[in-house]
């Protein structure tokens, strides 16, 4: 497992730097790992990846450095569990709005007596052959981090962030938004304020504070760092090959005018 390098880097404050996976085929998985990223997300919640297609993620991902990671399709016990057993070193949960919530996702990402997962041969394991090593050290290398898409998670960003074997969170702010009832204005400054709320909140505990920079450029990937972020997920695979065919077709165009 790699997780235990990510794990010490999240836990320390270091800055993360991940991207996301949208398209569920092993080909996509491999090109991103070889770039370096520390982590890559498998989006299981706004995608019709399945587990057979996340396996596949991770098996492309293995052993090329970064940690292969999970935003599960909800808060549930038997989805944190299965990706998990499928070879995902963290999992980043949706929709978390207490303290109660959040526990419950901690509950379902971590052995007995600390949670409820269950035990099994899986890819995790070798198929059983490292079942005493992965039990020994998973309760402790397996991020959790939550996420913060509402008002309601705001308000109670403190108290989520003292639930033990909470890692840190994730800001939604498209729903985010809607909560607020301003759909869609992520810029609004009400947003910023509360997106600020929740790194000042993440800095004051010791928790890791999450941002998706989907356009990246210098600039925004600075001023998220400077705002406190330091699990910064930048772009989606779907966007990398919608821009780099545009930036492309463009280059050709111009290049066969002249």
């Amino acid at each position: 497992m790699k997780q235990a390098t990510l794990a010490t880097k999240v836990r320390n404050g270091e800055v993360t730097i991940g991207t996301w996976i949208q398209a569920g085929h092993p080909t996509i998985a491999e090109v991103l790992a070889e770039a370096g990223f520390d982590w890559i997300a498998a989006d299981c919640e706004h995608t019709d990846i399945d587990m057979t297609q996340f396996a596949g993620l991770a098996r492309a991902m293995y052993g090329r450095g970064p940690a292969p990671l999970v935003r599960v399709r909800e808060n549930d016990t038997l989805a944190i569990r299965q990706v998990l057993d499928m070879g995902a070193e963290g999992v980043i949960v949706p929709l978390v709005n207490s303290p109660a919530e959040a526990e419950a996702a901690v509950r379902a990402a971590k052995y007995p007596p600390q949670g409820v997962r269950g035990f099994a041969f899986s890819r995790m394991n070798d198929w059983g052959e490292t079942f005493e090593d992965y039990l020994a050290q998973a309760n402790s290398t397996v991020l959790v981090i939550v996420m913060i898409e509402s008002r309601e998670g705001v308000e109670n960003i403190d108290d989520i962030l003292a639930v033990p074997g909470v890692d840190g969170v994730f800001i939604g702010p498209y729903d985010m938004s809607g909560s607020y009832g301003i759909p869609g204005q992520t810029q609004d400054p009400i947003i910023k304020a509360a997106c600020a709320q929740v790194a000042v909140a993440c800095k004051q505990a010791g928790k890791a504070a999450g941002i998706h920079v989907v356009l990246p450029s210098a600039a925004a990937i600075q001023e998220a760092v400077a705002d406190g972020f330091t699990f910064i997920a930048v772009g989606v695979d779907t966007v990398f090959l919608a821009e780099a065919a545009k930036s492309a077709l463009t280059c050709a165009r111009t290049a066969a005018a002249l």
